[in-house]
């Protein structure tokens, strides 16, 4: 007999993708609104094609659902074969969102049947694929939000909640005292191979805020000229806001004297206490140097969360205001933390043998690494080793920021 938690995980991480999906017609399946994004229903079909290829297929006796689907929904698997190309993704009409649904229920029945058999030695790697689709639901509502801004009716993924407006709360500091640390996993559980080996590092003492810096705080970064100021931005950063024209984080539109937003919920107007998200790292860096202070590194950062980390239960689809706690807030659950940290490999890392190798080891060249955890990130996914990167300039991850300072 197989394992009834695998089964069980197995069972509720593929639903979550479903309910997600269907928040969304068919057409709204397809859209893909700039290359860095794709199609939801291209997400629903790649964590498919992650189970078929690395498990299923290891069996001589297993017949593809379709042989072509290799091609079409491989995504940076150089070992595995061809691809199609990333920014034509929005452009595969065929197959349907209908037919994807098919493969989807083709791939489950046929390893939920091998699961209750005790037919999958490779659970190491089925559980890698439930991580991986769990990282794709994320990248679903992130991509979907692009798309739904460039649309004029400005549509909602989901209705709005109502809630009452939490008030601003004050900047606070907790102080480390530094010294010889060690950070990363330390092999219990589930990590990904990016997020070790664990390792020593001599830190400074240093002080780290109490919560994220607020949308409130982001308009005074605004209303001082921000970024009209080329000596608070490092000269990437500044190139870029002059390239795209950046005047306030992706989604912000000034409308008849107010500041608002585009959210999954639709658009609203900003509200101050909440966390400003949708920021690249160069506007994080540039805010931190205007406040006086600078981005933690991931290893301040992972000190700081092993001592007060938290947990939720559920998605939102919008992240919350700090309660106004004693404790270091917002460090899950709100936004991804940009760290000044750039994303490289610890110590003694080596990537996975094979294809899996591909997974992060081959990314750790020009990205940044966040920490944390957002809104939309799903609830036991995140742990305070956990290591997300980003290129700089990247700003429709739901990014924002914590300042720290030296002690």
């Amino acid at each position: 007999m197989g394992d009834p938690a695998f089964l069980d995980q197995f069972r509720r991480v593929r639903g979550d993708s479903e309910a997600l999906a269907r928040h969304l017609s068919d057409e709204d399946q397809l859209l893909q609104s700039m290359p860095d994004a794709s199609p939801v229903k291209w997400h629903l079909a790649h964590g498919s094609w992650f189970f078929e290829t690395f498990i299923l297929a290891a069996d001589p006796d297993y017949q593809p659902f379709d042989p072509a689907f290799t091609y079409l929904f491989n995504s940076y698997y150089d070992t595995v074969g061809d691809r199609h190309p990333r920014p034509q993704r929005g452009m595969l009409s065929r197959p349907s969102a209908v037919e994807v649904r098919n493969y989807r229920s083709h791939v489950d029945d046929t390893l939920i049947r091998r699961l209750r058999e005790g037919r999958v030695a490779a659970l190491d790697i089925l559980e890698l694929g439930l991580q991986h689709e769990q990282q794709h639901q994320e990248l679903m509502l992130m991509d979907i939000k692009h798309a739904f801004s460039l649309n004029m009716l400005r549509p909602a993924f989901s209705p709005s909640p109502t809630s009452a407006v939490a008030p601003d709360i004050a900047l606070s500091w907790s102080r480390f005292d530094g010294g010889l640390v060690e950070i990363g996993h330390d092999g219990e559980g589930f990590a990904f191979d990016n997020e070790g080996p664990r390792h020593k590092v001599w830190i400074e003492p240093f002080s780290i805020a109490n919560r994220l810096v607020s949308a409130g705080e982001w308009i005074e970064f605004i209303e001082d000229g921000g970024y009209r100021t080329a000596g608070l931005w490092l000269s990437d950063g500044w190139a870029a806001v002059q390239r795209e024209g950046w005047l306030a984080p992706l989604y912000w539109e000034y409308e008849e004297g107010r500041w608002t937003t585009f959210t999954l919920h639709g658009n609203r107007a900003v509200v101050s206490s909440e966390p400003v998200v949708h920021i690249s790292y160069y506007e994080a860096d540039a805010f931190a140097r205007w406040a006086g202070k600078r981005l933690p590194t991931e290893t301040e950062w992972e000190i700081a969360a092993v001592v007060y980390g938290d947990d939720r239960t559920a998605i939102d689809f919008h992240p919350a205001a700090a309660r106004g706690t004693d404790e270091i807030e917002q460090l899950f659950g709100a936004a991804w933390q940009w760290t000044a940290s750039s994303y490289v490999g610890y110590p003694g890392f080596r990537p996975a043998v094979g294809a899996v190798g591909e997974y992060n080891g081959k990314f750790m060249s020009g990205q940044m690494v966040l920490r944390g955890g957002a809104c939309i990130t799903p609830p036991g996914h995140g742990r305070s080793t956990y290591r997300n990167f980003f290129p700089p300039a990247a700003r429709w991850a739901f990014s924002g920021m914590r300042l720290a300072c030296d002690a």
